[in-house]
């Protein structure tokens, strides 16, 4: 409409009309944040970062339940994350853009929203699938599926449970990765591919974010992930794949006869990369497992990082905290040691004297002998194994986890870990790492 049109017909409508007009539908969205025409079972809304997609999953959730539909599945990361990004922290989330004739009652304790009309979404999250085995929806939205610890069974259980009413349909909005579930996804015929990059929603973005997202990651791979959405393969000269990653996937461990958390300390402002690695023999061999990746977001304060650190070492009843002091010295010890905890854990420390890819290599033959294994899913770890290539500077997951696997000394075979008691008692060990 033109503007004289449009201001007529918003005039002549009645208070109700007005209330029940979709803002966002009509003036606001731009097409590709508007549900798909026609038949399909999955919208799959994959886009860079800040183009909007959560506002998308919010207002189709809002249309939802306006239409009638009465059980919808909120499926999230963590349930943390469905609170804060799909429900009421972010600008974007249900609970602030929802018209007051839509505005649900949030009931945290009950992990749900309840709508006037008898409409109810329930909080579900991807680190726990289990729970989605049984209740019943009519439709879901999927948000960061590429993130999950579990998406294969997260996936599969929400699936299984979407059979109420005529159109039962999903909507997945996510950052996209290379994983199997989304490749499947894609391929299927009832599936709706909608791609957007970050720079789509520049009016609505941080001229400064712009600025300085667009020096650091235009032209790289991982922009083309992160600002465009795009499915990025392996780098052919990597160490690791997404195949080898998944041909020596598991979903559980067997006993684990040591447990390390390992740090990688940021040399100034960048991530610090905390990963929790186990050990077990199988078969009479030593296998490590990843069982955890607790990495502090860059910037993060020293502090920040040696309490995720003791969490995890606490959480994991861990036998030692490991950190690479090339960077930090003393002060890793120091800063573990002043947070709640940090006193009283078993601490070693390491330096690097060889490269990187001497390293990193017998590591990543572990995963190729079926010997190292992820527990589920870490797409941030997953991303540096299979993009980093050996001259380049290595990340801070992946530098965390080399550490730790050749702390638990598994990389030449079994090791009896009965009658080890302090790393330097580990036949090698020393030479090893130095």
């Amino acid at each position: 409409m033109s503007n004289e049109a449009r201001t007529a017909f918003i005039s002549g409508l009645s208070d109700e009309e007005f209330d029940a007009l979709n803002w966002f539908y009509i003036f606001e969205a731009r097409d590709k944040q508007l549900p798909p025409l026609g038949s399909w079972f999955c919208w799959f809304l994959r886009s860079g970062r800040g183009f909007g997609k959560t506002r998308s999953g919010s207002e189709w959730v809002l249309q939802c339940v306006d239409d009638g539909y009465k059980r919808i599945a909120l499926i999230g990361q963590t349930k943390a994350d469905v609170r804060d990004t799909m429900i009421e922290i972010e600008s974007s989330s249900i609970m602030k853009v929802a018209p007051d004739r839509l505005r649900p009652d949030y009931q945290p304790s009950k992990r749900r929203l309840v709508w006037a009309n008898g409409a109810i979404a329930t909080v579900y999250s991807g680190d726990e699938p289990d729970q989605l085995r049984g209740p019943q929806h009519d439709k879901a939205w999927v948000d960061e599926l590429a993130k999950f610890k579990y998406p294969e069974t997260t996936w599969d259980n929400m699936e299984l449970g979407l059979r109420l009413g005529d159109d039962p349909q999903v909507l997945v909005t996510t950052t996209p990765r290379p994983l199997a579930i989304i490749k499947r996804l894609l391929s299927e015929s009832s599936t709706v591919d909608v791609t957007g990059s970050t720079f789509e929603n520049v009016d609505n973005l941080s001229p400064r974010f712009i600025q300085r997202i667009t020096a650091r990651y235009e032209g790289t791979r991982l922009g083309q992930q992160e600002l465009y959405g795009e499915i990025l393969d392996d780098h052919p000269n990597a160490l690791w794949s997404r195949d080898i990653l998944e041909a020596s996937r598991v979903t559980d461990h067997d006993d684990l006869h040591r447990v390390i958390v390992s740090i990688d300390p940021a040399a100034s402002t960048g991530q610090t990369g905390i990963v929790v690695v186990g050990a077990a023999n199988v078969v009479g061999l030593g296998h490590g497992y990843i069982i955890d990746d607790v990495t502090t977001p860059e910037g993060a304060k020293p502090e920040a990082w040696a309490r995720a650190a003791v969490a995890a070492y606490n959480k994991w009843s861990a036998d030692w905290i490991v950190a690479e002091v090339n960077n930090g010295g003393d002060m890793v010890e120091q800063v573990i040691r002043s947070v709640p905890g940090g006193s009283s854990v078993a601490y070693k420390t390491v330096r690097a004297t060889r490269g990187k890819h001497t390293r990193a290599e017998p590591i990543s033959a572990l995963f190729e002998q079926g010997r190292g294994h992820m527990v589920g899913y870490y797409t941030d770890l997953e991303d540096q194994l299979c993009s980093w290539v050996p001259g380049d500077a290595s990340p801070d997951r992946l530098d965390a986890m080399v550490w730790a696997f050749t702390a638990l000394g598994i990389i030449g075979g079994e090791v009896d870990w009965s009658s080890v008691r302090d790393l330097g008692k580990i036949k090698g060990f020393r030479s090893k790492w130095e």
